[in-house]
């Protein structure tokens, strides 16, 4: 895979700015929070194509929040080599908002990599209610990532092949 590799202090520093955007703005608006990125496994989190994806994930987001008359309090974006994150302030229940962004994950060869959470009021991480497979067993996503059953290599291969049929479909 073509991208910049981080180091895994970038990583985690990034996720710790993400915390800081995501409680920001909860306390600002007591609303909930969607926060948007891609689930790309290994030290490339973002190039070209990885982009591209995001910016679709995005516009399908911002899509389904119109359709549903959902009013947008405020919209951040952020793009850097840590990869691509989106942040929306909504004024609706965090269920609903987690019923839609379930949808969206679900409907398409590239909401495989799509990672939309939903923040609540409460600073806490809404779950779904089915388990998320794995990009390439059939297994729940969490327990392969955490036995490390696949090799990155074999993740980052198949996100490409998700990648190159997603975007082909878009075209």
């Amino acid at each position: 895979m073509q991208g910049i590799e981080l180091g895994i202090d970038e990583i985690l520093n990034c996720r710790e700015k993400r915390v800081v955007i995501q409680n920001e703005m909860i306390r600002k608006y007591k609303k909930p929070v969607i926060s948007f990125t891609m689930n790309i496994p290994g030290p490339i989190k973002t190039n070209n194509e990885i982009k591209k994806a995001f910016d679709i994930g995005k516009n399908l987001i911002l899509e389904k929040l119109k359709e549903n008359n959902i009013e947008i309090l405020e919209i951040q974006e952020l793009n850097e080599n840590t990869g691509n994150e989106l942040f929306i302030s909504t004024n609706l229940l965090a269920e609903k908002i987690k019923n839609i962004t379930v949808v969206i994950e679900e409907s398409s060869e590239l909401g495989r990599l799509f990672d939309i959470d939903v923040i609540d009021v409460n600073f806490e991480k809404l779950s779904r209610k089915s388990f998320r497979k794995c990009l390439i067993c059939e297994e729940q996503a969490q327990e392969c990532g955490r036995s490390r059953k696949h090799s990155v290599e074999e993740l980052q291969s198949k996100v490409e092949e998700i990648l190159s049929k997603g975007l082909l479909q878009i075209k």
